[in-house]
């Protein structure tokens, strides 16, 4: 399994508009090989900001990199760079991926290959 997470520092007062516009967008990921799930994360409020997370779930790193490479990323994050729109947060979202080592679940422990 493999976790890829985007961290966004939020304005203060545009944490309404971020999280519609995640609400609104466009979706490619259920159609991706190896696509388990897909999460937007709201932390904590700091004096000018406030933590939010995108946090995907893969089978393996190979179908995150794959979704990466695909005409459903690219359509997905075409206006990321648009000047003309809103911005929401605080400089470039922080990507960070991990490989899963252990899982547990309800179900019992399953050490990751």
């Amino acid at each position: 399994m493999y976790i890829a997470m985007n961290r966004f520092r939020v304005i203060k007062g545009s944490e309404a508009d971020f999280e519609t516009m995640w609400r609104a967008r466009e979706t490619y990921l259920p159609s991706m090989r190896g696509f388990v799930e897909f999460h937007l994360l709201r932390g904590a409020t700091h004096d000018e900001h406030t933590l939010y997370s995108t946090h995907t779930t893969w089978a393996s790193y190979q179908d995150f990199e794959a979704w990466t490479k695909s005409e459903g990323f690219r359509a997905a994050h075409a206006k990321a760079g648009d000047p003309n729109r809103r911005v929401l947060h605080m400089g470039h979202p922080q990507f960070e991926g991990f490989q899963a080592v252990l899982t547990e679940t309800v179900s019992g422990r399953v050490a990751a290959e």
